[in-house]
């Protein structure tokens, strides 16, 4: 089996390749957050080794750089302890599993062959509601061609909406989906967010998508309504 091992640390890449090579595993090295995008891209493997504090780009860039062309290898993160990011971006990110330093070499292996074991996992395909796109892989909204940037709750909002997409969705459920049952604040905090999404992926084109049905809540239409709808 063959794997790419991205680590800039020259001794712990120097042990972990020798505890990988006795295992059985071929393995190719980057030093770099580039360069281990460039083999990742160009060569096949089964498994990918990726440090998250990386010189030139960091391990999320390379992963969701990978994910975006669409490339599947399973991916096992190096994160460090308190370290500045979260396990859990990792993992949005399409990371398939992690370890946090120091770690057990046995363990991390043991997690590889694993990984290795269940290949390439079918991964989701995007989201479609008329000319709007989300693809839960990437986090990438496009509408009409055009990227769409927005913060971590005004996607949330968006993949619940697309999740439903037809169904009106009252204030409650949004809620709890979007924030959770024992959020504290006011609902009309969905409002809020409704008229944060309605400037981003409506207000720059001539149709909507976002519906509001008076008394009942928000959907979002899977064809175009008529405009100021």
């Amino acid at each position: 089996m063959r794997l790419l091992l991205v680590e800039d640390e020259k001794p712990l890449a120097a042990a972990l390749g020798d505890a990988l090579r006795e295992a059985g595993w071929v393995v190719d090295h980057a030093e770099d957050g580039m360069e281990g995008l460039r083999l990742g891209l160009s060569s096949q493997y089964d498994a990918l080794v990726l440090d998250i504090m990386l010189p030139g780009m960091n391990g999320y860039d390379v992963l969701k750089h990978l994910r975006h062309q669409k490339v599947w290898t399973p991916v096992l993160m190096l994160t460090a302890k308190d370290g500045e990011f979260d396990q859990t971006d990792a993992f949005e990110l399409g990371a398939d599993d992690y370890v946090t330093k120091p770690f057990s070499t046995p363990v991390l292996l043991a997690r590889l062959q694993a990984l290795a074991r269940r290949g390439a996992p079918e991964r989701p395909v995007a989201l479609q509601a008329g000319p709007l796109s989300l693809d839960p892989t990437t986090r990438r909204v496009t509408r009409e061609g055009q990227e769409i940037q927005l913060t971590a709750r005004e996607y949330a909002l968006l993949h619940h909406l697309m999740r439903k997409v037809g169904l009106v969705q009252s204030k409650a459920e949004i809620l709890e989906n979007v924030w959770d049952s024992d959020y504290p604040g006011a609902d009309n905090v969905v409002e809020v967010y409704i008229g944060y999404l309605r400037r981003k992926i409506d207000a720059p084109f001539d149709t909507k998508v976002i519906e509001t049905v008076r008394g009942l809540g928000y959907r979002l239409n899977p064809t175009e309504p008529a405009p100021g709808v």
